[in-house]
């Protein structure tokens, strides 16, 4: 891979400028304008220089007088073209900034798009450090070029004007420009193809580094509580060890390269004075033509670096490339159709499953997917509680996801109100459907924004309605600042339980006409879950509450039993259905299943119970504690 990366990075990496070119051509146009216009003042100044000596400063000296007339003249020009030069300094600055962030900041958008809209099936097979870099350094890479590259096309402009320039003066002088500047070309070529696999591996280092830092700060409870400081530490130290090794290979390249990139343009002027000193003596050329060379190629060390900078740049600009497409190019999203639910009706919805396969993609190209669902096929009548009951792994959670179209089925369909959810808008969708994950997500923000979400016509009312339905009222009036107390980032400052019901009330403040509950009051007391889902089937009928048909995923005995329909589930299977009672006497597996639920709830209890009275509980303890309230 790396040597294949040295060969065409060249050709890859041009690709990418075009790329940038062809996105913003106007900026690019002011860039390159100011660069040349900078470019044709350096090759004038040189011109101007030689002038000033050979015919002001020798015959000044000859004569032992100065021609005011003649210096005020040249000091005119020199002055004019200084100013020229500084408005073309300015334009290819300006514009090369420009056109850069506006690149930056448009892939930044268009990769985070492309994580919204590809399937979390993808997700889970990317880590999530990877994904920040991708949006991050990889981006800041792919255009790095961009600050110095109209610097180098006017450059190029430069060298084509001081080469003409050079013959129409002399052609041995001529000859040595012909020898330098390509020989600097070659040289930049061969530092960018030795360049390329270092950069590769550096930004493959960032992402790796930065994948293990996020990891580990998002399992710091486990870290902690596991003892696993030192170990999660070294391991963070091994990766950045090799990130520094990696960078240190890329600076001793550049420590061999940048010498020998800045010493050719001196050798070349040396080389001009040498052979223009010669030519000077056999009178082919005058002291003015030889000061403007040697001038020129003084002049000439600097902005010829700039071609340098570019090629320097490509291959991390191919390497941040590389990555960035891998996230753009990447497919599997779910498109939406056209279809829309009547939005005059405001009643529950109707969730049929027909037929439904599914199974999780391979991680890997070669592996075959895991199936997890086989011909499931259920419904949940219009305002009817169904609960979900089955063991780990039968495809509880699968179903849920299936239900708000989070993924899709491989055959059969899912639908709301006898359409197809692949046809609904997604507008359409997200109104009529909420669900309430397992783990509950909480913004680092007020109570109020986490519930509202800046969704129009949830006003402080809604806010309050929705949580009493979640039995969530009374903690927050006694937070610090009600409705406006910041919780923390993913919400630290409450307990389990509190950061479920605040995700609860969050669902119901967009009125959902079917709630999907994945586990949702898992950290929630019993007594507490089950008023809560008494009230979520009794508001059907108070003036102003939401109505939703429920699909909970449940677990403990009383909150199967406010279900209208059970349906239980074996390995993505519907193995029955029917009220509770009716399944605790006719399916022995569903009967011990929940059974052992019930007998675990029970040691849990015992556990808290132990727990309030133990002296000194422990760190794991004491989260559990917090978790269950």
């Amino acid at each position: 891979m790396a040597s294949g990366t040295s060969r065409d990075v060249l050709g890859r990496g041009l690709g990418v400028l075009r790329q940038a070119i062809r996105e913003q051509p106007r900026i690019f146009a002011v860039a390159v304008l100011g660069s040349v216009l900078f470019g044709g003042m350096v090759i004038a100044s040189a011109f101007v220089v030689g002038a000033v000596v050979g015919d002001v400063v020798v015959p000044a000296i000859a004569r032992g007088e100065v021609a005011t007339g003649t210096l005020a003249l040249a000091a005119v020009a020199l002055f004019g073209i200084s100013v020229l030069r500084v408005v073309g300094i300015f334009g290819r600055r300006l514009g090369a900034g420009y056109m850069q962030y506006r690149l930056q900041a448009a892939y930044r958008r268009r990769v985070t798009r492309r994580y919204l809209d590809l399937p979390l099936s993808w997700h889970h097979r990317n880590a999530t450090g990877t994904l920040l870099s991708n949006a991050n350094s990889d981006v800041e890479a792919a255009w790095y070029p961009i600050a110095p590259l109209p610097f180098a096309v006017g450059t190029l402009v430069m060298l084509v004007g001081a080469i003409v320039s050079l013959f129409a003066t002399d052609w041995a002088l001529a000859l040595v420009g012909l020898a330098v500047f390509p020989a600097l070309f070659a040289l930049n070529v061969v530092y960018s193809r030795r360049m390329a696999p270092r950069q590769a591996r550096a930004q493959r280092l960032r992402a790796e580094v930065s994948e293990i830092a996020h990891e580990s700060f998002d399992g710091a409870l486990v870290v902690k509580t596991m003892g696993r400081e030192a170990q999660e530490t070294t391991r963070f130290a091994g990766r950045a060890g090799e990130l520094r090794d990696a960078l240190i290979a890329v600076g001793r390249l550049r420590g061999v390269f940048d010498p020998l990139l800045e010493t050719l343009p001196s050798l070349g002027t040396l080389a001009v004075l040498v052979v223009g000193a010669f030519r000077l003596r056999q009178g082919a050329i005058s002291v003015t033509e030889l000061v403007s060379v040697a001038f020129l190629f003084t002049v000439l060390a600097f902005p010829v670096r700039a071609i340098g900078w570019v090629l320097a740049e490509l291959p991390r600009s191919v390497a941040g490339w590389d990555r960035v497409r891998r996230v753009l190019d990447a497919t599997g999203e779910m498109p939406y159709g056209s279809r829309v639910l009547d939005p005059a009706t405001s009643g529950p919805a109707t969730l049929t499953f027909t037929d439904v396969h599914f199974s999780y993609p391979p991680a890997e190209a070669h592996q075959t997917g895991a199936k997890v669902l086989g011909a499931v096929g259920f419904t949940v009548p219009a305002g009817r509680t169904v609960a979900l009951v089955g063991p780990t792994g039968a495809g509880k959670s699968t179903i849920a996801s299936l239900a708000v179209r989070l993924v899709d089925p491989d055959s059969g369909t899912v639908e709301l109100d006898g359409v197809d959810v692949r046809d609904l808008t997604a507008a359409s969708l997200a109104s009529t459907v909420a669900l309430v994950a397992q783990v509950p997500f909480v913004f680092d923000d007020t109570v109020r924004a986490n519930i509202a979400l800046d969704r129009p016509g949830i006003d402080d009312e809604v806010v309050w309605a929705a949580l009493r339905l979640a039995e969530a009222d009374g903690f927050v009036a006694a937070l610090p600042n009600g409705l406006d107390t910041m919780v923390g980032e993913r919400g630290t400052s409450l307990s389990g339980g509190q950061r479920q019901r605040l995700t609860l009330a969050r669902a119901l403040a967009g009125s959902p006409r079917l709630l999907v509950l994945d586990d949702a009051t898992s950290a929630v007391d019993p007594r507490v879950e089950a008023a809560i889902l008494a009230g979520l089937r009794s508001s059907a009928g108070e003036p102003g509450a939401p109505m939703a048909s429920i699909l909970v995923v449940a677990y403990r005995r009383a909150t199967i039993a406010l279900a209208d329909e059970v349906i239980y589930v074996e390995q993505g299977r519907v193995v029955a259905r029917g009220t509770h009672t009716e399944l605790l006497g006719t399916v022995p597996g569903y009967a011990d299943l929940v059974t052992a639920y019930e007998q675990a709830e029970v040691e849990r209890a015992q556990e808290r119970t132990y727990d309030e009275v133990a002296p000194l509980p422990s760190g794991l303890e004491i989260e559990n504690e917090r978790s269950t309230r």
